[in-house]
């Protein structure tokens, strides 16, 4: 007799639980389905000024910035802002590119984030050539 008073108690707990569980689900469905909806229009606006990252293929020629690259120079607004022109080898993960350094250059990781790459672009007017930036002395060596 003990047995089955256990078991049905037990039985009602169950019932109990899941039916308070079910009052709070659906307590909060309407504020889980808000929430995504938010979630979605912060989404579709943010990526409506968004550019899409530049794609580059290896043998692609970038110019380097140089935010991360201390320099010799006395001032940081003196020196380069862009450093002369380099091929990219592979493409590491999405965001990032490995290029091919000089060998001065070692000390520096070869793989950039795309925010410090920019494509080099070639000129519509016939006469105008762009010459290379003169080598950039890091640690008393020349690139």
């Amino acid at each position: 007799m003990e047995k089955i008073h256990n078991l049905t108690q037990f039985t009602l707990l169950k019932t109990l639980l899941l039916e308070i569980y079910q009052q709070r689900s659906n307590k909060y469905k309407p504020i889980s389905r808000e929430l995504e909806f938010s979630i979605n229009r912060f989404e579709r606006y943010s990526d409506k000024s968004r550019a899409c990252p530049p794609v580059y293929n290896p043998g692609d020629m970038v110019w380097l910035s140089s935010k991360k690259i201390k320099s010799t120079r006395l001032t940081k607004k003196l020196s380069e802002r862009w450093l002369s022109p380099f091929p990219i080898l592979e493409k590491v993960i999405s965001h990032a590119y490995n290029l091919k350094l000089p060998t001065q250059w070692e000390f520096i990781h070869p793989v950039f984030h795309i925010y410090l790459l920019e494509p080099i672009k070639e000129s519509t007017s016939p006469n105008c050539h762009q010459a290379p930036h003169p080598p950039v002395i890091i640690e008393k060596e020349e690139e």
